[in-house]
């Protein structure tokens, strides 16, 4: 039981069996549960009752959960959980790029998806410290702290409210070598969940800031390890 963690759940999904056994085991861990069976109605529902986190399919007729995800990030920065088929990674990158907070790969265990929404949604409710510095910079890399922006070389960079907590988080701790474990806990606030989510996550903060992606020199491959972040030579 995790009554602790009660909220209210949006589901959404065409397939009437996977809603049915989320909603089952949702409940027994404390969750009031709104159901939706296509895009179109996922959004009709998320304005009548504004739940605290949405369970999002991807692939669905109409209206898909990208799509969904997109509007519901254009009016709420309500946590996202993704549900992709295995194999559709592009789908998983665009989900995160949308600003999805996590994603859930089908087949999935109902009991781990049920630890899943805890687990983000106790991150959502935590309050957010306040930071130490008003600004973090690197070289032509600056985060505006408060404000929560981000500019390279003057440019403002689209980060990801997920892609800024963990850019600031390397550029507030250069040159230690931290593991997705690691990072999964510092900066997603979770101790357990699919370190993939990490890896999806560097690749898109280095198509971001490195000037070759391919080559990173500011958030290395620290190999057996993780990843490092090197701030720039003056």
């Amino acid at each position: 039981m995790m009554d602790d963690q009660a909220g209210r759940v949006l589901v959404v999904d065409d397939d009437e069996t996977v809603r049915d056994v989320v909603r089952r085991y949702l409940e027994v861990a404390g969750f009031t549960v709104d159901q939706a069976g296509d895009g179109a109605q996922g959004l009709a529902e998320f304005a009548a009752h504004e739940p605290d986190l949405v369970v999002l399919d991807v692939m669905m007729p109409g209206i898909n959960g990208l799509e969904v995800c997109k509007r519901l990030r254009q009016v709420s920065q309500v946590p996202i959980v993704m549900l992709t088929a295995l194999g559709e990674e592009e789908n998983r990158i665009a989900g995160l790029q949308l600003g999805a907070d996590d994603y859930v790969t089908k087949p999935f265990s109902p009991k781990e998806l049920a630890l899943r929404v805890a687990s983000v949604l106790r991150r959502a409710r935590m309050p957010r410290p306040e930071p130490a510095a008003a600004e973090l910079a690197d070289g032509n890399l600056r985060l505006q702290m408060t404000a929560r922006t981000a500019t390279l070389a003057g440019r403002e960079l689209p980060l990801t409210s997920r892609e800024f907590d963990l850019l600031a988080f390397f550029l507030a701790h250069p040159g230690v070598a931290y593991s997705r474990g690691d990072l999964l806990e510092k900066v997603w606030g979770w101790d357990f969940g699919d370190q993939s989510t990490v890896t999806v996550h560097v690749r898109r903060l280095r198509e971001k800031i490195e000037r070759d992606p391919a080559k990173p020199t500011r958030v290395a491959t620290v190999w057996g390890v993780g990843y490092r972040y090197d701030r720039e030579q003056p």
